[in-house]
């Protein structure tokens, strides 16, 4: 007689008369970990890091790339220039003498604000907003001033910009928003605003990495604790369908295996691989907690 479990819930298990109390699943994960299995899997199976590569304080290729603008004077205007080193003096002169649009692009389609932000200048960024210049205004790359501010870990600039309506969902060539930076750059703070300002919690990336698969690949316990407090979705997938747990177990076990085994885990999920090894290790883990 065959047993399905799709979702596990602690509360769900109930003791009948005559049994023994089963196992709980995050004391299942504990002594299947310390089986073979894992080291032979982690040989057999190909690496878990997606396509793309987020850095500390940045994004995705599809992970979200380089926090702050390389820059070349040869390249800025005047203003881009004064605004980039923070010389709020020189962009109240330029502003002024009304030569210089306040939504000026270089070559790279960035504008005063994008190198404010990038460089966390957050009185130029104040006084580019009085000045009534454009928030959700995108560069080459398609990344929004907040994005920059958010990447290169400016929180004051990201609160300035969010106070004044910068939409946090705009998503760049990679597919990554604000949210996904700021998981990536390992702060819940930011992660709160843009919360707090309709940040969304789902949103995917060209990998097809929501905000908590991307904390996963980081093995950042505190972050994906915090997203799943928001509310974030334990059985979302990426383009190959891998889970959460899925992303977690395919390295060294690791204390979010247990945090994300404590979640209503759907147990019957398959990737576009349908690893032999991985379904062995979940109908394992099932075993012990049905027997």
């Amino acid at each position: 007689m065959s047993t399905t479990c799709q979702t596990y819930n602690e509360n769900s298990w109930v003791r009948k008369p005559g049994h023994q109390p089963r196992m709980s699943l995050e004391r299942s994960y504990e002594m299947v970990k310390k089986s073979k299995l894992f080291t032979f899997w982690r040989r057999k199976e190909e690496p878990h890091s997606p396509s793309s590569h987020l850095p500390i304080g940045q994004a995705s290729t599809h992970h979200p790339t380089q926090p702050g603008y390389n820059l070349r004077d040869k390249d800025l205007k005047k203003l881009h220039k004064a605004a980039s080193v923070g010389d709020l003096k020189k962009v109240k002169e330029y502003l002024q003498l009304k030569k210089y649009d306040v939504n000026i692009r270089d070559r790279e389609y960035r504008t005063p604000l994008h190198l404010a932000c990038a460089n966390g200048y957050s009185n130029i960024v104040s006084l580019l907003i009085e000045k009534q210049c454009k928030i959700n205004v995108c560069d080459s790359e398609n990344r929004s001033p907040l994005t920059k501010a958010v990447q290169c870990a400016k929180e004051d600039c990201a609160t300035i910009l969010l106070g004044h309506g910068a939409d946090p969902n705009l998503a760049d060539l990679d597919g990554n928003t604000a949210l996904h930076y700021a998981v990536c750059g390992q702060s819940v703070s930011l992660v709160e605003k843009l919360l707090e300002h309709k940040a969304n919690l789902e949103h995917q990336n060209k990998d097809g990495y929501t905000p908590l698969l991307l904390a996963i690949t980081e093995n950042n316990a505190k972050m994906v604790e915090y997203l799943l407090k928001r509310g974030a979705d334990v059985n979302a997938s990426d383009k190959n369908q891998r889970t959460a747990l899925m992303i977690a177990l395919s390295d060294e076990p690791t204390n979010l295996v247990s945090l994300l085994l404590q979640q209503e885990v759907d147990l019957s999920r398959q990737d576009i691989t349908d690893s032999q090894l991985r379904n062995m290790l979940l109908s394992m883990v099932l075993l012990y907690i049905i027997n």
